[in-house]
Parts: structure tokens; sequence; C-alpha cells
């Protein structure tokens, strides 16, 4: 998709993805080794009642699954930032995830005419229909080849 397919209401609904103690260990060992992350047996005693995946994970997921839905294949460029993360309820070894991404809004550059910002909310939901994490990206859209004025 490109910046002038993008429009405001539009929802696009990613595949689901099932995460594994494995995945969840692994991830946390690199980039988030607190106890709950990492350790079975430490996660058991903590304030979670468990091991979770990483918040930072789940954000990563998140973007992947969206990703899978095709909308950014050509017309990605990037992503100047993202804003109000909210992380839910926790995400345990097992769950199933999915995304609905939303279209908020649409805003050609000023500067430069072949792109533009394509503002969205992520609502990540588990198998059981909880949402796990809300979060609201920029992402940076080509416009159409060949396009020279936007509506």
């Amino acid at each position: 998709m490109y910046l002038e397919d993008f429009k405001p209401g539009d929802e696009l609904a990613s595949p689901g993805a099932t995460i594994t103690e494995a995945q969840i260990i692994d991830f946390a060992l690199t980039f988030d080794p607190q106890p709950f992350h990492v350790d079975v047996t430490a996660a058991a005693a903590g304030p979670f009642g468990g091991l979770i995946a990483s918040g930072f994970h789940t954000l990563a997921l998140s973007f992947r699954l969206f990703w899978q839905t095709g909308a950014l294949n050509e017309g990605s460029i990037g992503s100047p930032g993202i804003d109000e993360v909210r992380w839910l309820r926790p995400v345990r070894p097992g769950d199933t995830l999915r995304v609905v991404v939303k279209v908020l809004e649409t805003r050609p550059s000023r500067s430069k005419p072949d792109r533009g910002v394509v503002k969205v909310q992520y609502t990540t939901s588990n198998q059981h229909g909880e949402t796990v994490l809300t979060v609201i990206g920029n992402q940076l859209v080509r416009t159409r080849p060949g396009s020279s004025v936007l509506t």
C-alpha cells in the first residue's frame, strides 16, 4: 500500500503467532534479562506467577504481525517513532497474539512530496480476546509512483 491507500478508520488484521517459552527466554536474555523473563523457577515465585514475555518482545512481535498483513511491503520507508506504548496484560508461553491496526490519520510530507506519515493504533490481543498491548505508530510511507497530488 502507498500513502494514498490508507484511509482514516481503515483496519488491518494480522494472522496469529504463538509465542513459545524458548522465544521468550531467548529474546529476554539478549534484551531484557529480568528474572520473570528468563528464569522459570524465579518467575513462578515472582509477581506474575510465571514466565512472561518482555513488553519489548510483545511490541516487536506486534510490528512483525502488522508487517505480515502486507500493508507496508511496497511503501514503507521506516518510522520516525512510536507513542503511547501500553502493556496491559502479561504475555505467557503458548499465547497466540494477533494485532489489529487502525489508521488514525495520514499526512503528506510538506518537504518531501514522495512520502507522508500514516498514524496508526495497534491493538494486540491474545487468544482469549484480551488486549495485551496498545501503541500509536507513525509510519513513513511512499506515495504511489508517479503521483503528484494527494487528496
